[in-house]
């Protein structure tokens, strides 16, 4: 799935992306909603992550949706 559909439907899959990573709170992914670069950031602050393997880790979520 693409981010511009994500970032669509966000209130849906804000619970699949809490499951995904459960250290994000509703609070961060709410304002993230469901942009890339803001998902990506929150991976890569809360889990230590570069920003690149944010971005990949991210990317792959989508893809399996």
């Amino acid at each position: 799935m693409n981010w511009d559909q994500i970032k669509g439907n966000w209130k849906e899959f804000k619970g699949k992306a809490r499951e995904q990573w459960g250290e994000l709170t509703d609070d961060e992914l709410e304002r993230a909603q469901g942009q890339r670069d803001q998902v990506a950031g929150l991976i890569q602050q809360k889990y230590g992550k570069t920003k690149e393997a944010a971005q990949e880790e991210a990317d792959r979520w989508a893809d399996k949706l």
